[in-house]
């Protein structure tokens, strides 16, 4: 194997997820979080999404055309999702509905799933990726390659969500807030693109 390919790969692979560009949309999505929850939020989408990009760089394109589901199409779904929580972001509403459940001691919003394990990090551009970039070579090597350039890009993830903490405190309250505000306006525009990604792909424009 190459150090080329195994180069070329990571190099794929970081752009489309961005760990450093996740990394303060992490602190907006967990504000109000203790160090504790934050953690198993940060380690819990981390597995999440290895799961899922395991599956499909195994699996995915056969999963896709088994169901009918074309890639423009799950890119479109991607952003559609994306955007609602872009709204959430925007205006506040997953904080009062945290501070509703705290009340009660009800345990809030867990966004380690949705948005953060996917679309965030196993969104459609990786999902696509991992798909393209294991049939460049039908080799085992080859596959497990892949997969090993993915779990090291999500362990730059992981390793950024752990120090999100002190991020956040440095920050403060009002630079939290600004930032959750400004990463919600980057996140919508995201979810947009998305959505235009797809619609390009589907041949429709």
């Amino acid at each position: 194997m190459e150090m080329t390919s195994v180069i070329s790969a990571f190099v794929t692979m970081f752009v489309v997820i961005d760990p450093i560009g996740l990394a303060p949309i992490f602190i907006a999505l967990t504000h109000g979080m203790t160090p504790a929850q934050r953690r198993r939020t940060g380690w819990t989408a981390v597995v999440i999404a290895a799961a899922l990009l395991t599956l499909f760089g195994l699996a995915g394109e056969a999963i896709l055309a088994g169901i009918g589901i074309s890639l423009p199409a799950f890119r479109i779904a991607g952003g559609v999702l994306l955007f609602l929580t872009a709204l959430d972001m925007l205006f506040e509403r997953r904080t009062e509905r945290r501070e509703d459940k705290a009340a009660d001691d009800a345990p809030g919003h867990d966004p380690s799933v949705f948005p953060l394990a996917t679309p965030l990090l196993a969104g459609p551009g990786a999902l696509a990726s991992m798909i393209l970039l294991v049939n460049e070579d039908g080799s085992a090597l080859h596959t497990l390659m892949i997969h090993g350039v993915m779990l090291a890009v999500l362990a730059v993830a992981a390793t950024l969500f752990a120090v999100a903490g002190g991020i956040a405190r440095m920050l403060g309250r009002i630079g939290t807030m600004v930032l959750t505000r400004l990463f919600g306006m980057l996140l919508a525009a995201l979810s947009i693109q998305f959505v235009i990604d797809g619609l390009k792909g589907s041949g429709l424009f």
